[in-house]
């Protein structure tokens, strides 16, 4: 099933807009083996399916600055750009019932998992420097601070010992 599309690929489709990962409508029409304008349609014969947060319209300024990373030149010049959710993805197998369209969103689904382990994997990372970093300033500290008092010249002069 997954040959159908690699995990991999399907990872690099996935963005990060509105503060949700989300594909556009052109990478999965693309994906499904269908024009953009029949997935659309599809989605607009079955709306109800399809809340706003499973499914959005982007403005145009998120289309300006989505086409400065997306490859497609084509989104810059469209009207209608929607971003899908996962749970919008999910829904567009009961709409598109192809059966590439059924592997495809089997493919789709396992993308949004790996990346949810990556993000988790990264965060639980990022959490043990940070652990790791404190754990050292603490201890280069201590190490500073001595360097700094050997360093540090005496108030009182030493006593002299012996005859003067």
């Amino acid at each position: 099933m997954s040959d159908i599309v690699p995990v991999e690929n399907l990872m690099n489709k996935i963005i990060y807009l509105r503060e949700q990962k989300v594909m556009l409508d052109s990478d999965l029409a693309d994906l499904y083996g269908v024009e953009t304008r029949v997935l659309n349609q599809s989605v607009s014969r079955n709306i109800e399916r399809f809340p706003d947060d499973f499914v959005f319209e982007l403005t145009r300024d998120e289309i300006m600055n989505i086409s400065q990373f997306v490859i497609s030149s084509q989104i810059k010049h469209s009207k209608r750009v929607r971003a899908f959710t996962e749970q919008g993805i999910a829904m567009l197998s009961s709409v598109l019932r192809s059966e590439r369209a059924i592997k495809v969103n089997i493919a789709i689904m396992r993308a949004f998992v790996k990346l949810r382990e990556l993000l988790l994997t990264n965060k639980e990372l990022n959490q043990k420097l940070m652990e790791i970093e404190n754990k050292y300033d603490k201890q280069f500290r201590i190490v500073f601070e001595v360097l700094q008092q050997i360093m540090e010249k005496p108030e009182k002069p030493p006593k002299e010992i012996g005859f003067k």
